[in-house]
């Protein structure tokens, strides 16, 4: 017999199973939507009409075996036949009961191994991540604050709360922890249909899941997200449920909880927040990282927008309201200078939580090993703030330098703005954003056509010239001298950073070959909507990021093989155990023929000398140092990009520098800045010098196999790729002197 406890045991476990099995499918929904619950509705219909069949199909085999022919009915066939049927039906009643049984066991197992939900009150212990640069210097602890300063839901403005629970949980004061219909269905309507972000769990199951569990993706993880929830909700009230979630979820940097969040970024205690502090505030807990006000101010702003946007939506202000607050700026406390490298900590802190999420990077204790050299960051640092001193009056406003190796893809120095703790955007980290990279972009489009069966010495018409394009007036190049040149050598042509020339070998190559082309180089931004794009491509017309050009011409270095840029070399746990380690992963992009040829002439002083001078802050002498300038028509972008080129030896120099300035508003520099001369191009010369052993000059330049070379223009060596040497013909060719003015 049962006794009454054990009766009642039973039930709970058979209750909770329940719950588990409709958790199961809830998770399935959340994950595939509606498409999986018409695919559900589907199985169970055809599952139900094929169990049918099986068993009309069992019953009727088994009768034809069993039964005897009908000559004389006997009673005891009949008494066995009815024996054997009521066998198997308690059989299977047997198994249903037994299987029940072990379910039940299991989920009193599953639920016994359930936090505490009275945990969620509580802190618990944490272990901070350190980031260190490459010998071991500390660069930052990213820790979970334990100092908080709790605040109760009554001393908070009225705003603070509504603002929350319209962009984390409309319908938090209405369903009892898990919403189906009002969170994940609402999730997809409005992500799908209105394209509003919106998260499927509620402010419950985000506090749960940020106070008692850990952030890997599992269905199991899942289900006890959803249990725990319910309990929550049946142990506390929503305001205590709603106080607890904002004195206890991430909202960027070591803020956990909205006292210290507004603390460090206004300055101020929470209840004397105002609306438009508060919305940009209670947008941040779903991506700290993405919508922070200091790395990124535009998505914070985007994000601040959608939240008054909801507030107005959901009746919490009126219009009049929504307008004051949408157009009041918002004015940010200045970051403490507690963090090395601060531009690249917080790179390499956004990948981290990608790859094993916030909580674990916050309270996991891992040890991060990254590649930086904090004695290049100091140096690249100095150079940058110096610099732009000098180009104040040239309406510079901000640069940033990047140092990579490019044969491993490892990044030495990343310094993203002039100045990461300036209260006027200095936290903005130019090397991850979109800028148009004028003429640097040109060596790319120049490999393809040597690709295509140009070489160096492929004339090509500096000449007046108009494109006709459909809807549009008709696109006319320039150059930047305002000068046409004849026919130029392919070398000579992108040395000199000619545009004509490189808008006719577009022309001939094909815009939609160059951006396929440039994503083999480590260009990603273009293939979202290839058909945005025109022959104004070459020139700089599509936007790129730093990351993404020193990827390109990190490939060029490396002879078309491309390695993606890596910031970490190891990852270790808290018990020291190594769960990352950085590996090759090089891709070949080209053969090593085109590259060569083309590093060569953005090595040669000689034919840059015609646009540049003999003595441009780009001359580091002959062959060794390949380097390309870029900028943009109205003045917005200045580029230098460089490399030192692989040796026989390569003991020395293996290093990319890559250089902006600019201003982070899109404003137009003076007129007076001169691309090669002024700019961008003495910050890339500082750093390279510091940089670069002078015994790197001393050693043997690669030259790959399938190279040949012959005299050609100007009784200077050329170099082709083999086999093609005699196709051309570099006699009898004439400078044009006295270019033509553009008319």
């Amino acid at each position: 017999m049962f006794s009454k406890k054990i009766f009642r045991q039973l039930i709970i476990g058979f209750v909770r199973l329940c719950i588990e099995i409709g958790s199961f499918f809830i998770f399935l929904a959340e994950k595939l939507y509606f498409v999986l619950v018409f695919l559900l509705i589907f199985l169970q219909k055809l599952l139900s009409k094929l169990f049918g069949f099986v068993l009309h199909t069992f019953s009727s085999w088994f009768w034809l075996v069993f039964k005897k022919p009908r000559v004389k009915k006997r009673r005891w066939f009949s008494l066995n036949y009815y024996l054997l049927f009521y066998r198997i039906k308690y059989f299977i009643l047997g198994f249903l009961i037994a299987l029940m049984l072990v379910s039940i066991k299991w989920s009193l197992d599953f639920i016994n191994k359930l936090p505490n939900p009275s945990l969620v009150e509580n802190n618990r212990s944490i272990l901070s991540t350190h980031l260190y640069d490459r010998h071991g210097k500390l660069l930052y602890e990213v820790f979970r604050e334990q100092n908080r300063t709790p605040v109760k839901l009554k001393d908070l403005p009225e705003f603070v709360k509504w603002a929350t629970i319209s962009i984390e949980d409309k319908d938090f004061y209405k369903h009892k922890g898990v919403s189906i219909i009002g969170g994940i269905l609402r999730a997809v309507k409005e992500t799908l249909f209105r394209h509003k972000l919106q998260g499927g769990s509620t402010i419950t199951q985000q506090l749960v899941k940020s106070a008692l569990l850990s952030p890997e993706r599992t269905i199991q993880r899942k289900i006890k997200e959803i249990i725990l929830a319910l309990l929550v909700e049946r142990k506390y009230s929503k305001d205590q449920i709603l106080e607890m979630y904002l004195n206890q979820v991430p909202y960027g940097g070591t803020a956990w909880g909205i006292e210290e969040a507004s603390r460090m970024y206004f300055g101020k205690s929470a209840s004397k927040l105002t609306l438009h502090e508060a919305a940009l505030l209670s947008g941040l807990p779903q991506a700290p990282t993405l919508y922070s006000p200091y790395t990124n101010p535009k998505a914070a702003k985007e994000r601040q927008l959608q939240v008054l946007s909801n507030m107005l939506e959901e009746g919490y202000i009126d219009r009049s309201t929504y307008e004051q607050a949408r157009k009041k700026p918002l004015s940010y406390k200045r970051p403490e200078n507690t963090i090395l490298a601060p531009h690249f900590v917080f790179y390499v802190k956004s990948i981290l939580e990608k790859e094993y999420g916030l909580k674990t990077v916050q309270t996991g204790g891992l040890r991060v090993y990254t590649t930086l050299d904090y004695s290049i960051q100091k140096q690249a640092e100095k150079i940058l703030a110096e610099e732009l001193k000098n180009l104040s009056s040239y309406n510079v406003g901000n640069g940033a330098i990047l140092v990579t190796r490019p044969s491993t893809g490892e990044i030495l120095s990343m310094v993203g703005s002039r100045d990461f703790f300036s209260a006027d955007f200095g936290a903005y980290n130019v090397t991850t954003a979109l800028r148009q990279p004028g003429s640097a972009i040109k060596p790319i489009m120049y490999t393809l056509a040597l690709k295509k069966g140009m070489n160096a010495a492929t004339l090509i018409n500096d000449t007046p010239v108009s494109f006709n394009i459909p809807g549009s007036s008709p696109y006319t190049p320039v150059n930047y001298d305002g000068k046409f040149h004849g026919s130029v050598p392919l070398r000579y042509a992108l040395a000199n950073s000619y545009n004509i020339p490189a808008v006719k070998t577009l022309e001939t190559i094909g815009v939609n070959n160059f951006i396929n082309f440039a994503e083999k180089f480590g260009i990603q931004s273009w293939s979202e909507d290839k058909s945005r794009y025109g022959l104004s491509l070459t020139l700089g017309g599509g936007e790129v990021t730093v990351l993404e050009m020193a990827t390109a011409f990190g490939t060029l270095r490396n002879l078309g093989l491309r390695q993606e840029l890596n910031p970490i070399l190891r990852i270790e746990n808290s018990l020291g155990e190594v769960i990352y380690e950085r590996g090759s992963g090089a891709v070949r992009a080209v053969g090593e023929e085109e590259p060569f040829i083309i590093s060569d002439i953005l090595s040669d002083n000689v034919a840059r000398s015609w646009a540049f001078g003999a003595n441009s802050p780009l001359n580091f002498g002959e062959g060794y140092i390949s380097v390309k300038t870029g900028t943009t028509d109205v003045l917005k972008d200045n580029w230098t990009i460089g490399f030192t080129r692989p040796t026989l030896e390569n003991n020395y120099a293996d290093v990319l520098v890559a250089v902006w300035v600019g201003n982070n508003d899109g404003s137009p520099m003076n007129p007076n800045l001169t691309s090669g001369i002024t700019g961008a191009a003495p910050i890339w010369r500082k750093t390279i010098e510091r940089l670069v052993d002078k015994n790197f000059f001393k050693e043997s330049l690669y030259i790959p196999d399938g190279i040949e070379k012959k005299i050609c223009y100007f009784g200077r060596v050329e170099y082709f790729v083999k086999g093609t040497a005699d196709k051309i013909n570099c006699f009898g060719y004439k400078l044009t002197t006295t270019p033509t003015e553009r008319q």
